[in-house]
């Protein structure tokens, strides 16, 4: 069976757990320590991934690269990597429009393959089973899909075609992230004249609407600082294809009104909603 050497380029929480999730499959997960934080050594370390000192030897090692980091990376990131003499798979899995993946493509075009891909879905852990959709070359796919068989990474291939998983992805986002927003303000404003719990009292009368979860609300919070690109790329994505964007770039205009509070899970539902008050 072939067991590729993995690359994972900038192990966040996501990335990392997608990666450790790879481990069962390749010969090793390499990850560069270069310009990353004593909190990316610590998640890589309890993931078991192994450090390389330069991106050079990352890429000179690894067999499929996957690029995973916040939207607004993506392309310096893959401008690093085409600096190099990398010449296998490159998996561009970051949540950017299809237009920005099409783009890196061709940055990268010279002996490298590229795999569009679109995670959907939690870290993988703990009963959390996302899944990696994926379009581009078929032999390539199917690596990617023989790299996370048995995994709690699920795989999907959409086609051939590069900007497809993108556009799921971002599409998907899309409604998830401003419905989440969406629920933020409603509970807010609701808060303001003192019907809180009855706006979810009557939103429990419905099935599936994120009303009856804004404890919610300071998870979104707390996630804004990935969330709001995402939107900012979903709503490029609607523009390039001549739907309105206002929507989603007031989602995420609302959401950058939280980006102090990266990632602090002892936020709570009120100090959510005062932060989202405060111009």
């Amino acid at each position: 069976m072939d067991q590729p050497t993995v690359g994972i380029l900038h192990p966040g929480s996501m990335g990392a757990a997608v990666a450790a999730c790879a481990a069962t499959n390749a010969a090793a997960v390499l990850w560069c320590e270069t310009g990353r934080s004593t909190a990316s050594a610590a998640r890589a370390a309890r993931f078991g991934l192994a450090p390389v000192a330069e991106l050079t030897e990352l890429l000179d090692r690894s067999d499929i690269v996957i690029s995973l980091c916040p939207p607004a990376g993506a392309e310096d990131l893959a401008r690093e990597v085409a600096e190099h003499s990398f010449a296998g798979v490159y998996v561009e899995a970051n949540a950017i429009n299809p237009v920005r993946t099409q783009r890196i493509a061709a940055l990268l075009e010279h002996g490298v393959t590229v795999v569009d891909g679109g995670v959907v879905g939690s870290p993988p852990g703990g009963g959390k089973t996302p899944t990696l959709y994926l379009s581009g070359p078929s032999a390539a796919t199917e690596r990617i899909e023989a790299l996370f068989a048995g995994t709690a990474v699920q795989t999907a291939v959409l086609g051939t075609e590069i900007g497809k998983a993108s556009a799921l992805k971002l599409a998907y986002a899309s409604f998830q992230k401003t419905s989440r927003v969406l629920v933020a303000l409603a509970v807010g404003m609701a808060r303001e004249h003192g019907v809180d719990q009855e706006l979810i009292e009557v939103a429990s009368r419905r099935t599936d609407s994120y009303l009856t979860e804004p404890q919610y609300v300071a998870k979104t919070a707390a996630r804004a600082w990935r969330w709001g690109p995402e939107l900012e790329e979903a709503a490029d994505a609607l523009a390039a294809a001549g739907l309105p964007p206002e929507m989603l770039r007031a989602a995420a205009s609302t959401l950058a009104r939280w980006h102090d509070v990266k990632d602090d899970g002892e936020l709570t539902l009120t100090d959510a909603l005062d932060r989202l008050a405060q111009p």
